[in-house]
């Protein structure tokens, strides 16, 4: 019996409808960043183990796909460690490759590898599959991919305001109509921290602080309970689960509740060098806003952090980002600081589709089928078919001359435009009789004007 056909969990296949929708959503990130100045750049799909281990934190090892050794080097499993019940050693032993987890790390290992062949501050773009093995479930997949931009080499906030111009370019450019760049600084929930003297407890508040949207001011206060914040320190960042007003009330705010805090005070000045620059320059639909709760990858950003979200639709945060000092240290490369932003093409293309915002041409398929009549019929159509495929106006020939209702069906399944008939009677005179086949309207047209229809409108 055949075995039914099947993909992994947590992977899709894609129908040419699909494709054409991600390209759409690729092809407009791509052609901003280039806008921006960013150079493309490619990384392997795999890694060498060594290069993601230990980068991620402790999930993030988990849920990285190691690549099983082959051949002789099997023969090099450390059976001792198996022995042991060192798992990770063993596993390290039986995979010396690994699928890469993210863009970032892998671009990080190719910064120091290529350092003598860059010109700094480098900025490059990215748009590759990764893989996780999370568990998949809606909108959490195994294998998606990532559109990533980032500057290295340079410390300068200018990037910062680049990037929020960015993010509104690109979403205004698919159309979105109403989105949130929410902005915070890692510097200003590190004075948080420092402020309520819980400072080796910034991970515990911000995380809580983070979750104020999804569990409420009382959630809050809860968790940071019982992970065992002190009651003054909750009494201290209580107001900050309250804060209402524009950007202008809630820093001069922040500003006062920071000002024993030299490191908060410098998150707050850098947050307004940044606002003033995008007050200046302006923005074209998306709403800037200061979120004090915002608080992703604490491990990871050291500035400047965004996420942007589609108002009006039900989904997380469909880009995101922030400023990172040293990530280049991992691989012995000290003292480059950074900031990356990253979309997320498979939310935005769950937005679009959401709000029926593909432009129609997106979806159009072939341009014009010839119907086919026979081979005298077919040889004529073909070429007027190579003149108009030299004009980049695709068509094609039905492939054998079959009944009219299976032709017609073929072109209708495939969202055809135009049908062209060269029957007898049209062979004869040198004509052909165009069908719009969303009108239903018919022309018959010398040849010559026929090419013209579709070359000059």
């Amino acid at each position: 019996m055949a075995q039914k056909p099947a993909i992994p969990k947590g992977t899709r296949d894609f129908l040419p409808v699909h494709v054409a929708r991600r390209n759409y959503i690729f092809n407009t990130i791509q052609s901003v960043f280039k806008n921006y100045g960013f150079s493309p750049i490619e990384t392997p799909s795999f890694e060498l183990s060594s290069t993601l281990m230990g980068k991620y934190g402790e999930e993030g090892d988990r849920l990285i796909f190691r690549i099983l050794n082959s051949g002789d080097k099997m023969k090099k499993a450390d059976v001792d460690a198996l022995a042991a019940d060192n798992l990770p050693r063993f596993a390290n032993s039986l995979a010396d490759k690994a699928l890469r987890y993210d863009l970032t790390v892998p671009f990080a290992r190719f910064v120091v590898q290529h350092q003598n062949e860059l010109t700094f501050p480098f900025k490059r773009y990215q748009i590759q599959p990764v893989w996780r093995a999370d568990r998949p479930q809606h909108g959490r997949y195994q294998e998606f991919y990532q559109c990533d931009a980032d500057v290295v080499g340079s410390d300068s906030l200018l990037y910062e305001v680049d990037f929020v111009q960015l993010f509104d370019e690109v979403l205004y450019a698919l159309q979105i109509p109403n989105f949130t760049i929410k902005i915070n600084n890692r510097k200003i929930l590190s004075g948080i921290a420092e402020i309520t003297g819980e400072h080796d407890k910034l991970i515990t508040i911000t995380v809580a602080i983070d979750k104020l949207d999804k569990i409420g001011k009382e959630g809050v206060i809860k968790e940071l309970q019982d992970k065992g914040v002190s009651a003054e320190a909750i009494k201290a960042i209580q107001p900050l689960l309250s804060l209402q007003g524009n950007n202008e009330e809630l820093l001069a705010f922040m500003t006062h509740f920071l000002a024993s805090s030299s490191i908060g005070t410098q998150g707050i000045e850098e947050l307004q060098f940044v606002l003033d620059k995008v007050n200046l320059l302006g923005l074209k639909r998306a709403k800037l806003e200061f979120d004090v709760t915002l608080a992703r990858g604490l491990n990871y950003y050291t500035g400047a952090i965004f996420e942007v979200k589609a108002n009006g639709v039900k989904m997380g945060s469909i880009c995101g980002g922030g400023r990172y000092d040293d990530l280049t240290g991992l691989f012995g490369m000290s003292g480059l600081s950074g900031v990356g932003i990253s979309f997320g093409a498979d939310r935005i293309y769950d937005v679009l589709t959401e709000l029926d915002l593909f432009p129609k041409e997106v979806d159009e398929g072939l341009e014009v089928l010839f119907v086919n009549f026979g081979e005298k019929e077919a040889d004529a159509a073909l070429q007027l078919i190579k003149q108009l495929r030299e004009n980049g106006v695709s068509s094609e020939i039905y492939p054998e001359s079959a009944k009219l209702k299976k032709q017609f069906k073929y072109a209708d399944d495939k969202g055809v435009n135009f049908t062209a008939i060269i029957g007898e009677s049209e062979l004869a005179n040198g004509s052909v009789v165009l069908k719009n086949m969303t009108t239903g309207e018919q022309q018959e047209l010398s040849h010559a004007s026929f090419i013209n229809y579709f070359t000059h409108g």
